[in-house]
């Protein structure tokens, strides 16, 4: 039985130490480092003073986040009680009146913080999805026609440089001028965030599909003159498919690059998000306020990171280079 029962487990040893080193890299090792921090950042703040009081830990953060979310509810329960109080009174009206014209007025209470992190990530998309529509095409064009390559390049050396944040006035001032309507269909904050963060995700999908469009091997070409397909078949089933890591490449650096410019726009313009969510705070300078600014920043750093792994599983999903989700 003695022996059976040694034999058992060098037989369990052998099959817990490989899954070990296997989980330790992926999971085990994570946690330890998110651990490390979490203790770091306990006893280092308790060390440091502000106007404000002492720099919130992980306890004061995690309870403003409760906070938030209760606020959030509250918010909501408010905002159904109000659309139940003209229902009921719409409802009187019309029994009184059947052709009486009734309305139903929108909810204009304070955003919270959940409502500003939708608005966000809206914007973000929006002016994720007008550089992508631009750049790929573009970048498609560029890479295969030196003449196009050559006749925007110089464009593309000047603007790449430019910071996003230097387009804002001038976006602003546009947007302004020329989106005038009485009953706008989008708000002119909402453009000119949406267009600021195209500007900041235009050039690293473009300069990557060039390069990836540029750089096709040699034997794609000759299959595809073999195969005498025509140029919009070339670009379909040859060029597309071969550039597509290089294509998302691209799209993450300018997915994760628009969403940090998204949020000093929103706080150098005052545009509704998370960016602003910040600014009030900071403004507003209570003892709560550098907890609720610590809840904005991870919650920036985990939305930024789960749009990063979004991007690898839709590049998984339609690339021939199955591993790029490992990266």
């Amino acid at each position: 039985m003695s022996n059976l029962s040694v034999a058992q487990r060098i037989s369990q040893t052998q099959v817990v130490t490989p899954m070990l080193k296997k989980l330790a890299p992926q999971l085990i090792l994570p946690i330890v480092g998110i651990l490390v921090f979490l203790l770091c950042w306990h006893v280092l703040a308790g060390k440091v003073d502000t106007s404000l009081g002492k720099f919130p830990g992980p306890v004061q953060v995690y309870e403003q986040f409760n906070g938030l979310v209760k606020a959030h509810i509250k918010e909501g329960e408010k905002a159904e009680a109000f659309y139940a109080r003209q229902e009921k009174r719409n409802a009187a009206k019309l029994a009184k009146d059947p052709d009486a014209t009734v309305k139903i007025r929108p909810y204009t209470g304070k955003p919270t913080f959940f409502s500003q992190i939708i608005t966000s990530l809206y914007t973000v998309m929006t002016g994720f999805a007008i550089a992508s529509l631009v750049a790929i095409p573009l970048g498609i064009a560029c890479g295969l026609s030196t003449h196009i390559y050559n006749a925007t390049n110089p464009l593309i050396q000047v603007f790449k440089p430019v910071s996003p944040l230097a387009w804002l006035p001038l976006v602003t001032m546009l947007v302004s001028a020329l989106y005038v309507s009485d009953d706008p269909l989008l708000s002119k904050s909402f453009l000119t965030s949406a267009i600021t963060v195209a500007l900041c995700c235009l050039w690293p999908t473009l300069v990557n599909t060039i390069v990836g469009v540029a750089g096709l091997p040699q034997d794609l070409k000759n299959v595809s003159r073999v195969l005498r397909l025509s140029p919009l078949t070339h670009v379909r089933r040859i060029v597309i498919p071969a550039s597509i890591p290089m294509i998302f490449t691209g799209l993450r650096l300018s997915l994760a690059t628009g969403w940090m410019v998204l949020i000093a726009a929103e706080m150098l313009a005052q545009n509704p998000g998370l960016g602003k969510f910040i600014w009030d705070e900071f403004q507003n300078g209570s003892s709560q306020s550098l907890s609720r600014i610590m809840v904005a920043v991870i919650v920036i750093g985990l939305i930024g990171f789960a749009l990063d792994r979004l991007m690898l599983l839709i590049q998984r999903q339609v690339s021939w280079d199955k591993s790029a989700v490992l990266r």
